[in-house]
């Protein structure tokens, strides 16, 4: 692999994304700030972030292919590989169906996008893809550095090592809620994956994995919900943050729900650092 992001990074929406608290998460001893919520094609906010920190590897988590054209991306690309050289890797991916009314093809949509990236010479190595299912995991392993699956649980994480093989990067997200009363953390966790259930793409990988359609309806069964938001002490969490470890995940980005995240990633620095 030719960037380093560490073991442990952080995924924040673009939203909540700015070079304070960007400083902050590398003072912590984060390896990487995933900027995620389809941040726009000429990555202001990601040469921003940059510039406020020294060592902090800045990754989107994702492009949209349909919102950003290939080629004002790879301008991107290589306007912040110019500045700071070695720190960015571009995460790119199709999204939802729900979200796109030009969704169509998705597959050869990628395979297009990818193929307009190798041409602009933006290097494989320093590209991620959005990847769920085995058709496209497979794809991110040979045209790009590896994966960044969204919403995951360890039994994701199992099959998609399997599907990469040996070698590949692969770096799941993980919802956490840390440090916060049963009760506010359940409607937390509940709320977070409600959102996601209304998503084809993520219903049908949460199937692919083994969980029935009983465990997707009526916002999630309790055991669904708990896989894929971790809640309660930071040393609970990181246990169960660890576990996408030991399936297979070379680096694990952390995405922490509440209104102060601040608490938490210092609590969880502590507990995996």
């Amino acid at each position: 692999m030719t960037i380093d992001l560490g073991r442990y990074g952080i995924w924040q929406r673009t939203s909540d994304v700015d070079p304070a608290s960007a400083a902050e998460i590398e003072s912590l001893g984060f390896g990487a700030l995933w900027v995620g919520g389809s941040p726009g094609g000429e990555l202001e906010q990601v040469e921003s972030v940059l510039d406020a920190t020294e060592r902090l590897v800045v990754a989107t988590g994702i492009v949209n292919m349909w919102r950003d054209d290939a080629d004002v991306v790879a301008r991107s690309f290589h306007r912040i590989e110019e500045s700071h050289p070695g720190r960015f890797l571009l995460g790119v991916g199709v999204g939802h169906p729900e979200a796109t009314s030009e969704y169509r093809k998705p597959y050869d949509t990628i395979v297009r996008y990818l193929d307009e990236l190798d041409r602009a010479d933006v290097p494989r190595e320093r590209v991620v893809l959005a990847a769920l299912g085995p058709k496209v995991l497979e794809l991110s392993g040979e045209r790009t550095l590896g994966a960044h699956p969204y919403l995951t649980t360890p039994r994701h994480t199992r099959f998609a090592r399997e599907a990469l093989g040996d070698g590949p990067l692969l770096a799941p997200e993980q919802t956490v809620v840390v440090g916060l009363g049963p009760e506010e953390s359940s409607v937390l966790a509940r709320d977070f994956v409600a959102r996601y259930l209304r998503l084809v793409n993520y219903r049908n990988s949460l199937l692919r994995e083994g969980w029935s359609e009983d465990d997707l309806a009526d916002d999630g069964s309790d055991r669904l919900v708990s896989e894929i938001v971790l809640t309660g002490s930071a040393v609970d969490v990181a246990a169960g943050i660890r576990s996408h470890l030991d399936a297979g995940a070379d680096h694990v980005n952390i995405q922490v729900l509440g209104s102060d995240p601040r608490p938490a990633l210092e609590a969880l620095a502590g507990a995996l650092l």
